[in-house]
């Protein structure tokens, strides 16, 4: 078969048919911030007594939040595979309605064993959502915008961890709502968003690109003939005529992981140290401080427990504010000294962190005030890792090469760094805590470093270009 529709794709400008995929997909990433802040908000409510379940502080921020990660890396790598298999809009949306279901039996939670297997499901489906939605979303957005897009719709994560945070406060305060009662309110609330988004996502359309690999050309022909028709009807001018030539794609079957090891060890490695680096780096900081920062703010500065919302609120709005910002940068400046330079330059900060509160120089507000610098370019790092990995493979191994570096890099950092990050800070020892950091912020420049010597230029590049689809006629992998 011969096709235009990865250039048809790249030309169009940005209209409603785009708003469209990034409302119907992006948004799940507002969930993900909502689940993780509220329960390392609440963890010290979850464990008094009177609050309907038998469980402890220290399970709550390392066995549950280990419990969860493990989860999101099983369910990335399960759902991964089926995605480049089935398509992502069948998988999109099974992830949701997973997720949807564990979340809204977290609430019923009596005991710490059924509490735990509830987030494991969470997170299982939370982690099929960032195969299936990346893949998705980076095969419909134009090349020259999709760093911008990728980048912001990542960092929408925090969003729902400001979200989260205020919501913490009110459903910790007793004065509203019984001890037993607040805590499953809060997941209410991921169940609520979920469903509109459910809603919304149905009328997201399956990715062309998937599916002319998967011998159906009619079916793509028809989702960019529709996206074509919207945008000269919104614009009221003909489209520019496509440039490039068409690829020639053979129908293969469905890729095993023989195929897929082969294509990361063999065609790529340099490209899989690259995903590694990256995602252990910002795996290992964001689980540990995300998990871990009441922790702090309750242990070191004797925060309240119902204020630490506040503290973490003002770090959730300088998280999403890095990518927003700085997005743009990624596809002008270039991914290579954009990703270096924020891992690098976020890694320097936390350093410089770590010495300020090892000396005692620093109190709850600046603590937070430092943070918040170290998160405002660690944020749009670790945004541009999943906008990466999901650029720089073949098409038909995209959603699980995502699901791979996701498991692998938060199998690494993202359950290790709650444990040993929680163990070191709940000591109650200033210089346990200030090792924590000195180890995130090692993680992160090691990982710029590595991006600036073998980082891929990826910007305004269609993603055919980056790396040849696999059933591609007379194509072969790069060096």
């Amino acid at each position: 078969m011969e096709t235009d529709v990865p250039a048809r794709l790249d030309r169009l400008p940005w209209s409603r048919w785009h708003w469209r995929i990034v409302i119907g997909l992006g948004t799940v990433w507002i969930l993900d911030g909502l689940e993780v802040t509220i329960v390392g908000n609440m963890a010290a409510r979850l464990a008094h007594s009177g609050s309907g379940i038998s469980i402890t502080t220290a399970q709550v921020t390392t066995v549950a939040a280990a419990v969860y990660v493990a989860g999101a890396c099983s369910g990335a790598l399960f759902f991964g595979w089926l995605t480049d298999r089935l398509g992502r809009k069948r998988l999109f949306m099974v992830t949701l309605a997973v997720y949807l279901a564990a979340t809204a039996v977290t609430a019923l939670s009596w005991t710490a064993w059924f509490f735990f297997l509830c987030r494991f499901f969470t997170g299982f489906g939370i982690g099929g959502e960032y195969a299936a939605i990346n893949s998705a979303i980076d095969e419909l957005i134009p090349a020259r915008v999709r760093g911008r897009i990728d980048l912001i719709i990542n960092g929408s994560f925090w969003i729902g961890a400001a979200v989260g945070a205020f919501a913490s406060i009110a459903l910790l305060n007793t004065v509203l709502f019984a001890t037993d009662v607040g805590w499953r309110l809060a997941f209410g609330i991921g169940v609520v968003l979920g469903l509109v988004i459910l809603l919304v996502r149905r009328h997201v359309p399956e990715s062309p690109r998937w599916l002319f690999t998967h011998g159906r050309p009619d079916e793509a022909e028809r989702v960019v003939a529709d996206a074509e028709r919207t945008v000269e009807r919104e614009t009221g001018a003909e489209l520019p005529p496509v440039e490039g030539d068409p690829i020639r794609i053979r129908e293969r079957g469905p890729i095993g992981f023989v195929t897929i090891a082969r294509t990361l060890v063999s065609s790529y490695p340099r490209r899989t140290t690259l995903g590694l680096a990256l995602f252990i780096g910002q795996a290992f900081l964001y689980n540990s401080i995300t998990f871990g920062y009441a922790v702090i703010l309750t242990g070191f500065f004797k925060v309240p427990e119902g204020n630490t919302g506040y503290y973490f609120a003002v770090i959730a709005v300088g998280n999403f504010l890095g990518p927003l910002l700085l997005g743009r940068f990624f596809d002008s400046v270039g991914r290579k000294p954009m990703i270096a330079g924020t891992y690098i330059g976020s890694g320097v900060l936390l350093f410089a962190t770590a010495w300020l509160f090892h000396r005692g120089s620093l109190d709850a507000t600046t603590m937070t005030a430092c943070w918040t610098g170290v998160l405002f370019l660690a944020s749009a790092g670790a945004s541009a890792a999943y906008l990466t990995v999901s650029e720089i493979f073949p098409l038909e191994t995209r959603a699980l090469c995502i699901a791979f570096f996701y498991a692998v890099g938060t199998a690494v950092g993202g359950i290790t760094g709650p444990l040993l990050f929680n163990g070191l800070v709940s000591s109650g020892n200033v210089g346990d805590a200030t090792l924590a950091f000195c180890i995130g912020a090692a993680l992160m420049a090691i990982a710029g470093l590595v991006e600036a010597v073998i980082g891929v230029k990826a910007e305004r590049r269609s993603l055919e270009s980056l790396a040849s689809p696999l059933s591609e006629v007379g194509s072969s992998a790069p060096a």
